[in-house]
């Protein structure tokens, strides 16, 4: 058995843990609108046409706050066409994913959704296609109370009352050259300023998010970063960071070992944003909203086959990835590490929520189930609030491909208002069992309340319609606490919550 320490105090903290970083998104893109939140001829839809059974998995969730329309999808979408009768809203070419848009769902029918599945809505603006007018209208209308062109129009849609979107996102990736509208990073900062002058102008309440690198492997990232937010920096609150990981080649022991990666990525984003605010001498720090994370490489294929057969249609069944364990694993890995930069990464959106690279997939007219990834977002949004902390890890290493001494556990922890205890960690062992120590003490009374496992002893292991629990979270027990020192055991290949409360 292999043998990892962990060592915490109450006084060694990151920073509190803003909600949002469980967080997600939903993009009129496949089936994840169309199919997946909404099916008014399903046996559970509302009187909305929502599903029901997708907004209790939602809700689970307890996702705080979901990114919407896109995307790629928002580069080319004009927001007014999804506000009004739906029989008078236009049926438009999405040239993002080369499907057509109805509008049957829009902003007023998509925060419906939003307040029944218990989140905020995080707007995303065209400044692709689009710029500062069309930036500037759209707060009016979602923001503004009254008395005005565009708030009086929501209000004549059904809407009497403000919206009250707080969180904007400002375009999408747009250094990337598949983006409609795709800019130089000068160019990008720009429009980036003028749109969020005048979008805060109408409502100096909201907060807006700058598009960083689309990846961490774009040839101009980096310099992206820099030159856009000496244009921007004033106007802005937040820097997006996108990362997508796949392992098309099934090296397991490297593919765990991504979230070092993830870790290098933050680091360096936040040195470019401070150097940026250390030129210009400003009062203010940047944070960040890792606004596009997961595992996407399962459905690559799937989706050149569904373009040649059906370009063009509503609702393509894209990116559906089946999710097995080790990518819940890597996704607990990247949960791990948002919580270890809490004091900077502020929002978090798992790309995406229902269907399209998701943690809920449904069948249509069918059931709705939980993949394996959605089990370490639901356990880090649950317990996972309050203060992050800054435990000492000790483990075992190995090597890979892409990586040296990676270690064999890694965890993270938060202490709740109330004093109680969660450590996540990860064991990326896929032969044998890790006992974790860990030194306590300076916590006082504490005992062991729950040690939940997700593990299986098939790594490629998936849920289905047919046997949604293959890969289900358990509950075991052996864990013991005394004296402030805690000894558990993690499983080989195991995602871990161990729960510490007041005795």
């Amino acid at each position: 058995m292999k043998k990892a320490s962990i060592i915490m105090d109450r006084d060694y903290t990151i920073g509190r843990v803003d909600p949002r970083l469980y967080g997600s998104f939903i993009e009129h893109l496949g089936r994840a609108v169309y199919g997946g939140i909404y099916e008014p001829d399903h046996p559970t839809a509302d009187e909305d046409g929502f599903r029901r059974d997708v907004i209790d998995l939602v809700r689970r969730l307890r996702v705080p706050i979901v990114r919407y329309p896109g995307g790629n999808f928002v580069s080319g979408f004009n927001w007014e066409d999804s506000v009004g009768p739906r029989e008078l809203r236009p049926k438009r070419l999405d040239l993002a994913w080369f499907t057509t848009e109805t509008n049957e769902v829009g902003l007023h029918e998509f925060a419906h959704w939003a307040k029944k599945a218990g989140a905020e809505v995080m707007y995303a603006v065209n400044l692709g296609t689009r710029g500062a007018d069309a930036a500037r209208n759209v707060v009016e209308y979602c923001n503004h109370p009254g008395g005005s062109a565009w708030s009086d129009l929501r209000r004549k849609n059904g809407e009497e009352n403000p919206f009250g979107i707080k969180l904007w996102c400002l375009g999408n990736e747009m250094d990337g050259p598949w983006q409609m509208g795709h800019k130089t990073a000068v160019e990008y900062g720009r429009a980036a300023a003028e749109a969020g002058r005048v979008m805060k102008w109408v409502d100096p309440s909201i907060e807006l998010v700058a598009c960083g690198s689309a990846a961490h492997d774009m040839p101009t990232y980096g310099e992206w970063e820099y030159q856009m937010l000496t244009e921007c920096y004033d106007q802005v609150d937040y820097v997006s960071l996108h990362r997508y990981y796949g392992n098309p080649t099934g090296d397991t022991p490297g593919f765990l070992a991504r979230a070092m990666d993830l870790d290098a990525f933050i680091t360096e984003v936040i040195a470019i944003c401070d150097a940026v605010g250390g030129k210009k001498h400003a009062k203010k720090h940047l944070n960040l909203s890792f606004d596009e994370w997961n595992v996407w490489y399962h459905s690559s294929q799937q989706d050149q086959e569904v373009w040649k057969r059906e370009k063009w249609s509503r609702a393509l069944p894209l990116l559906e990835d089946v999710y097995n364990l080790e990518d819940a694993l890597l996704c607990g890995t990247i949960l791990i590490t948002f919580l270890k930069h809490a004091d900077r990464v502020k929002v978090a959106c798992l790309a995406q929520l229902v269907n399209v690279i998701a943690p809920i997939m449904t069948r249509t007219g069918g059931g709705a189930w939980a993949q394996t990834i959605y089990w370490p977002l639901l356990h880090a949004s649950t317990y996972g609030r309050g203060t992050a902390l800054r435990p000492v890890v000790k483990s075992p290493v190995y090597d890979c491909s892409d990586f040296d001494a990676v270690p064999f556990v890694d965890a993270a922890a938060t202490a709740d208002d109330d004093g109680n205890v969660t450590i996540f960690a990860v064991s990326r062992s896929t032969d044998e069992a890790t006992e974790l120590t860990g030194d306590l003490r300076a916590f006082g009374d504490l005992r062991v309340a729950e040690h939940i496992v997700l593990t299986h002893s098939d790594v490629k292991a998936v849920n289905t319609e047919e046997n949604p629990d293959n890969v289900a979270p358990v509950t075991v027990t052996g864990d013991t606490l005394e004296g402030g020192k805690l000894t558990a055991v993690l499983p080989p290949q195991s995602w871990n919550v161990i729960r510490l409360t007041r005795a």
